[in-house]
This record gives C-alpha cells, sequence and structure tokens, in this order.
C-alpha cells in the first residue's frame, strides 16, 4: 500500500484550488453533496454542511414514494450535516481546480453519527473488528461497461443500441484494447494524481467491459477510494462523449460486472490469523470460521450484495458470480474463492457481489460475517472442487423481492447492525422491488402484445 497524504488548508490556497467537493455516500453508494469555495471550505468544515436527509428518503431515481422512519413527511425531511473527513481530502484531479473530501454524516440539532449512513454502518464493523485485536485489509475489484454512445443519446433512445467500445472479446489481450489506451491512460494517470492508487487495467471479457483494480487498503479508506473512482470514471467518460456503467448486467446473454470483495485480516502485532504455515493448504482454522460465517449469513445480506433489480440477472447465470454457499481454493465458480499462498497475500475474495454495490455496505457485511464466523467456529464445510455450479445444494435469494424479505426478517442483521439499519435497508430494497412489480416491461409489450 501506498502512503496517501491528504491535502492541508493551506494547499487549498497555495496550490490554485478554487472548488472542493464536499461529498458523502447515499444509500445506493453514490456521492451526495455540495460545492464550496477553499475560503467557505475553511470556514463551514468543521461546522458542517446542512443537506436535505431526503437523500436518505427517496428511491434510487429521487422518487418521492419510499416511506422509511428516519425520515419524510413524518418528519417535514430536516437537514442533517456532511462534516469532512479531512483525512480524505485529496486533488479531484480529473477536474480542474477542484478539490474533494469525504463526509460523515451527523445530526444538525446533536451532531450525533446519523447511523443509518453507509459509512458509519461500516465504521462500527471496523471498531468491533478493532476490539477484536483486529484490523482488516479489504481491496474491491471493480468492473464496469464503457460505450461509444454519450448518456444523453443513450437516454433519448432508452439507452438501447448501444456501441460497446471493445467489439470483441479482449479479456487480457493488448492489441484489441490499444485503441482506447489514451483514454484509461488520462483516467488512470488523473486517479493516481487523486491519491487514488491504481495497481493496474485490463480489458475484460464482456464487449466493452473493462477493469481497473485500486491497490487494497483499510476497509474505510478502500471504500471512500472506489466510491471517488466510480465518480472519476463516468466524469472523463462524459467529457470523451462516453457512457460508463456500473449495472451488473447491461445486456441480455453477455457477461456481468463484479465487484469481487478480497479480505484478510492482521493483528495488533501485524500478524496475520488467516495464515497457519504448518497447514497443508497455508489455512488457519480462524480463516475457515470466518469463511463459514461468510456463506451461513450471505442469504441474509443479499441486499447489500446484490441492491438492484438488475444485480440477479448476474448471480443467477453462471457468469463467475457464485449464487450458493460454496467455497474453495483459486475457483471461479464458488460463491468464496481462497486465494495466495504467503502470510500477506492469503485472503478471501467474495465473489456475489455486482458492480452495483455499495461497498460500505458490502464490506460491512462482510467483516460482520467475519467476525461472527470466527466466534461461533462456523464450519464452510468441505471445499468444492471441479465446477461448484453443478454441486451447490443451497442457492441465495433469487431476486429483491425475497431478499428484502430475508433482510427485514433476520435475527442476524437486526442484532448486528441494529433495528433502524435494518428497516431502512430493508424498506428500501423491498420498495425497489415493488416498483419493479408495477412497471409494464419491453420484453412484456414484445413478447405479448401481438400475439394474445
Amino acid at each position: 500500500m501506498s502512503a496517501f497524504v491528504p491535502l492541508s488548508l493551506d494547499d487549498l490556497d497555495a496550490q490554485g484550488y478554487d472548488t472542493v467537493i464536499v461529498c458523502a455516500p447515499d444509500m445506493a453508494g453514490r456521492l451526495i453533496g455540495k460545492r464550496l469555495s477553499p475560503r467557505k471550505f475553511a470556514e463551514f468544515h468543521e461546522r458542517g454542511v446542512a443537506v436535505s436527509s431526503c437523500t436518505f428518503g427517496w428511491g434510487i431515481s429521487q422518487d418521492i414514494g419510499l416511506e422509511v422512519p428516519y425520515t419524510g413527511w413524518h418528519t417535514g425531511w430536516r437537514d442533517f450535516l456532511l462534516v469532512a473527513d479531512l483525512a480524505t481530502l485529496r486533488p479531484a484531479a480529473w477536474l480542474e481546480r477542484t478539490a474533494i473530501v469525504i463526509a460523515d454524516i451527523v445530526e444538525e440539532h446533536d451532531r450525533s453519527p446519523v447511523e443509518i449512513t453507509p459509512r458509519q454502518i461500516l465504521r462500527r464493523q471496523i471498531e468491533a473488528l478493532a476490539a477484536d485485536g483486529l484490523r482488516a485489509d479489504v481491496g474491491t475489484e471493480l468492473e464496469f461497461h464503457l460505450y461509444r454512445d454519450g448518456y444523453d443519446d443513450l437516454r433519448r433512445r432508452g439507452y438501447r443500441d448501444r456501441t460497446p467500445t471493445t467489439i470483441v472479446h479482449a479479456d487480457y489481450t493488448v492489441q484489441q484494447v490499444n485503441a482506447w489506451e489514451p483514454f484509461f491512460r488520462e483516467l488512470r494517470t488523473a486517479l493516481d494524481a487523486s491519491g487514488l492508487d491504481v495497481e493496474m487495467s485490463q480489458g475484460e471479457w464482456g464487449l466493452g467491459q473493462w477493469e481497473i483494480n485500486l491497490t487494497y487498503a483499510d476497509a474505510l479508506d478502500m471504500c471512500d477510494r472506489h466510491t471517488i473512482f466510480k465518480l472519476a470514471v463516468k466524469d472523463v467518460a462524459t467529457r470523451h462523449g462516453l457512457a460508463a456503467t456500473f449495472m451488473p448486467k447491461p445486456t441480455t446473454g453477455e457477461v456481468g460486472s463484479s465487484c469481487h470483495v478480497h479480505l484478510s485480516l492482521r493483528d495488533a502485532d501485524g500478524g496475520h490469523p488467516f495464515f497457519d504455515d504448518a497447514a497443508d493448504d497455508h489455512m488457519s482454522t480462524a480463516m475457515r470460521h470466518a469463511i463459514g460465517g461468510v456463506l451461513a449469513h450471505a442469504s441474509e445480506l443479499m441486499t447489500w450484495y446484490a441492491p438492484t433489480i438488475n444485480s440477479y440477472r448476474r448471480t443467477n447465470s453462471s457468469d463467475f458470480a457464485g449464487h450458493g454457499a460454496t467455497w474453495a481454493f483459486d475457483n471461479r465458480t464458488v460463491s468464496c474463492r481462497v486465494l495466495g499462498t504467503s502470510a500477506s497475500s492469503l485472503r478471501l475474495e467474495w465473489r456475489v457481489p455486482g458492480a452495483d454495490v455499495n461497498p460500505y455496505l458490502a464490506v460491512a457485511g462482510v467483516i460482520a460475517s467475519v467476525r461472527d464466523g470466527m466466534a461461533g467456529s462456523t464450519d464452510p464445510g468441505d471445499p468444492s472442487t471441479g465446477d461448484a455450479y453443478q454441486q451447490q445444494t443451497e442457492r441465495f435469494p433469487e431476486h429483491l423481492g425475497v431478499a428484502a424479505e430475508v433482510f427485514l426478517a433476520s435475527e442476524f442483521v437486526g442484532s448486528t447492525f441494529g433495528s433502524a439499519v435494518a428497516e431502512q435497508y430493508g424498506l428500501t430494497a423491498r420498495y425497489e422491488w415493488q416498483q419493479f412489480l408495477d412497471a409494464v416491461t419491453d420484453w412484456e409489450l414484445d413478447r405479448y402484445f401481438e400475439v394474445i
């Protein structure tokens, strides 16, 4: 991991910045916030920037209809405050003379943390892990699709007839992706200049599909960088007249985009609790139990691993996603893959989450499951061999409607994250499912309009 040095307040003036974006992740992991001058940021960064709580009370398309206890008509859509975490203040190098800072969300009346916000949910799990004498190193391996059409053009034609940036399968190839290297060089350079620490980029197997990996970090830093990364990808794509999407399955019959979560643990002495040099496979008992916990609670947490209707187009396919309680060593057909052979490289890779995931929630779910698995000595069963899709005896929820009800009914979710969190995200998922059920789809029109 490279050392990131945040900008200081003095740096903003000295280095010629004229804009600071103060922002925080919403329920979907998108950044919400406001823009300030450096002078006003110096004035407001401790006081906080007021934002309406409607950002946690509407649907993903800002539709007013979601009903949750935290906010809504019954509360008058009160404000809360974004309080900048200065440790995250960095250049937004893909934008001119602009810095960006991630904020925590607090109540305006007493400045207490808003417990339903993604950053706070993750922070509580990090603190619980620290109380066990442990910390998590995390990587989020994110894929996306990039199209030659701009967002405005695609919106006008209902996002149909898209032209992918690669028109042949280009996974790991060099020649086929060189045509797009000017775009990706600009993007990688801007990401590095923003302190996001790019590890590598490549073309992926899907048409127009790409992957850029950021170097692993502690859990909160990784999720902050992940969220800023998605913003940068879309911004740079827009500037080039392109469109990027993090939908898990934007095209029928094409492979989906994932967000594999890699996780390892370190103890207070820098040791690696997952590693056992005496074991033939180098896996400690603690790691086996950690995997057991992740698998045991996967169904309860699917609304965080697969938060949209489209998520399940990917998890219900054989797109290397995993949709059952399976694990193995270096096997891409399982849900939980074990990688690495040394103390520093041994880790679990949770392959269920798609590119639409809110990283804070997904990582919080994995950490909580790991902790519970180790505390309860949860047996993951035997590792799979060969094609794990043919060996699954238990499948995770197959659509968001089931996932929402399992999440709401889960004793683990309620006791681990709190009833307020369970209600906020469970009811949001239930609402999204109902919106889908109420919609007449193009598939129905194409299939039934003339023939019935």
